[in-house]
């Protein structure tokens, strides 16, 4: 497959290109959102024999926060040892490929066309069943940059391929505030062990200065936790998530009335609780 940057790698752990086995396609902005937020695809990817998951990054990752052992780390120098640690999460976690496109954040931002015809030519050669990328809620710029290409390039080609759910996962921002109606949740309490190797992987983020496995992993437990005031846990560990399914069959629906939609539906929510526990 040919591709628009130079810096673009495809990566097949098993040594040949097998795109047409994919049905989970997680698409995040940076080497270790995928790991962070789309465990829910890749652990289907392990446990199921029908399932297969591919990983596509975005970014290479050079802007990164280092201290520590990688504090005098030039961006050059981290872009390869994340894409490094990327390839080995993608050994690790039995991904079918691995795509790092290898833009920097600011062509993302941009939403240039080379990312997004990239883009589209990887989703139409796997074709996943579910796709997994950033929330619109999402606090990161880059995030939101690349949920938004993610629906463009759904929506440019929708008549000839359609997801069966594209889903906005969890990274700087938690989905709890969610009304009830919206919020989808994924027991994701198999395999806990190996969820941590594969976050732990990301050496140069954790020793450098992010302990975003642990993080990842006590937001996993306190969404299984606080999911039920009233019940006991039914699972270990829970990811939450955000259909945003919606934004590809209503090609007119904008992502600001999406957005503000999920909103009302949490202020309506928020407001009625309150007004019934006035009259309790």
């Amino acid at each position: 497959m040919k591709f628009n940057n130079d810096r673009s790698v495809l990566f097949i752990p098993g040594g040949k290109e097998e795109l047409e086995k994919v049905t989970d396609l997680g698409i995040g902005a940076h080497p270790d959102d995928l790991e962070f937020m789309t465990w829910r695809g890749i652990l289907a990817g392990v446990v199921d024999s029908q399932r297969a998951f591919m990983g596509i990054t975005l970014t290479d990752g050079g802007g990164s926060s280092r201290t520590g052992p990688y504090a005098n780390c030039s961006d050059e120098e981290m872009k390869k040892i994340r894409l490094r640690e990327q390839k080995n999460a993608a050994c690790v976690g039995n991904y079918v490929a691995l795509a790092a496109l290898g833009y920097t954040s600011g062509e993302v931002k941009k939403r240039e066309r080379a990312v997004k015809d990239d883009l589209r030519n990887l989703v139409l050669a796997s074709r996943p069943d579910f796709v997994y990328t950033h929330n619109l809620a999402d606090r990161h710029l880059t995030h939101l940059a690349t949920a938004s290409l993610v629906i463009e390039v759904l929506r440019e080609v929708r008549e000839i391929y359609r997801p069966q759910k594209l889903y906005g996962c969890e990274v700087w921002r938690s989905l709890d505030w969610l009304a009830k109606e919206d919020r989808l949740i994924f027991d994701v309490g198999a395999r806990p062990s190996l969820s941590m190797s594969l976050m732990g992987l990301y050496d140069s983020q954790i020793s450098g200065g992010k302990g975003y496995d642990k993080a990842t992993f006590g937001r996993r437990q306190a969404n299984a936790t606080y999911n039920d005031a009233y019940a006991p846990d039914e699972s270990q560990l829970l990811e939450l998530a955000m259909d945003m399914t919606a934004l590809i069959d209503d090609p007119q629906l904008s992502l600001e009335d999406f957005l503000a939609k999920k909103i009302e539906h949490f202020k309506e929510e928020a407001l009625q609780n309150l007004c019934l526990s006035a009259t309790n």
